[in-house]
């Protein structure tokens, strides 16, 4: 079943289909439901902001794995399937289909770029 959330943003409202295969989290009192045409939407219990936090630790996990080899490349680019869940806020998606968004995060190896120009 799809549904519609609704997240509050620094920009504003945004509003995202969501495919909800994962539990639903148990709604409390102040649980607001839209009706929007055939779709139930639901307020989100956290900013947009905030449902995007759980992306942060996954790019720094790679860029720092990345900086870590004995010769770090001198570009990286990691595309992430970005699913947008009621509970769970941001999760990395298994497919391509039925993601959200698609991010690409990109590195430039600034200290290995600079030291070879200064050669």
């Amino acid at each position: 079943m799809t549904r519609l959330v609704e997240f509050t943003s620094e920009e504003g409202t945004i509003y995202i289909e969501v495919d909800e295969k994962l539990p639903l989290p148990k709604p409390k009192p102040e649980d607001e439901l839209i009706s929007r045409t055939d779709q139930i939407a639901v307020k989100a219990t956290q900013s947009f902001e905030d449902a995007l936090n759980g992306i942060k630790p996954v790019a720094n996990a790679i860029i720092n794995k990345v900086k870590s080899l004995n010769e770090p490349p001198d570009q990286v680019e990691v595309k992430l399937g970005i699913k947008m869940t009621v509970g769970l806020g941001a999760i990395i998606a298994s497919g391509s289909a039925d993601v959200n968004y698609e991010i690409t995060l990109k590195w430039d190896n600034k200290e290995k770029n600079k030291q070879s120009s200064t050669q």
